[in-house]
């Protein structure tokens, strides 16, 4: 997968958190974005999932530049599986209802057809006797494999995930990195904002760091963990790496 942004600029009032940002960068599966608190991860995927469009600047996905018209944006957004840290699941369906929704509503599938593939990826997840759950019924692992699962049954073009891990407990943690691991190793590609170093430099292809308004390094995992170039860089890993 490639990914190319030119002189991309996001705004949020006053605030600047991407700024004219040059980034050129492909993998084959997955893609691992860190950095600290605000400087521009989640900002970035929501431009890639096209939730959010750029101030200015340009982003090309596999060669296709994003599109800006709202008719084609919302086909981009139905072929981009995105999952994010609060889940996002509507509180009044059950686990079978949340993942049938986007294919019923988005997809215009048929309620039976919906649900065969619904059934289909949350017994791959191992789901199954959850489907009649609703997510107040549901652990927080479970609760975020059914959003993973309603994001693969749209069969999209690549994964988006914002920090997927960050309300969970150690043994939940694991539970859904394992779940990350299985898709990794399906071959469908993956952009994951993630604070698990160790599953970083073991999983991601590639990682980039953003802070400061932009990507200041970005290396294959092994290089990017061994060896940084950029001394924020090192300053963030040591602090993170320290314990």
């Amino acid at each position: 997968m490639k990914i190319r942004l030119a002189g991309v600029t996001k705004k949020f009032g006053p605030q600047t958190v991407l700024n004219a940002v040059d980034f050129d960068v492909e993998f084959a599966h997955t893609l691992a974005l860190i950095g600290p608190s605000g400087g521009g991860k989640s900002t970035l995927l929501r431009l890639l999932a096209g939730l959010d469009a750029p101030d200015a600047g340009e982003i090309l996905v596999n060669g296709e530049p994003l599109p800006r018209n709202e008719e084609r944006l919302r086909i981009h957004r139905s072929h981009t599986g995105i999952v994010f840290q609060a889940y996002n699941l509507f509180p009044h369906l059950s686990a079978l209802g949340n993942v049938m929704l986007p294919l019923t509503e988005v997809h215009g599938l048929k309620a039976s057809t919906a649900r065969d593939r619904a059934m289909d990826v949350l017994n791959r997840f191992h789901l199954v006797e959850h489907a009649a759950k609703q997510p107040a019924q549901l652990s927080g692992g479970q609760r975020q494999r059914v959003a993973i699962a309603r994001a693969l049954a749209v069969d999209p073009a690549f994964l988006l995930l914002d920090e997927p891990t960050s309300a969970l407990d150690p043994e939940m943690t694991s539970e859904v990195l394992d779940v990350i691991v299985e898709l990794r190793e399906s071959g469908k590609p993956i952009i994951l904002v993630t604070h698990e170093m160790g599953f970083a430099r073991r999983s991601a292809d590639r990682v980039a760091f953003i802070a400061e308004g932009g990507v200041l390094e970005c290396a294959a995992a092994a290089e990017f963990f061994e060896s940084p170039r950029q001394p924020a860089v090192r300053q963030f890993l040591e602090r993170i790496l320290k314990y």
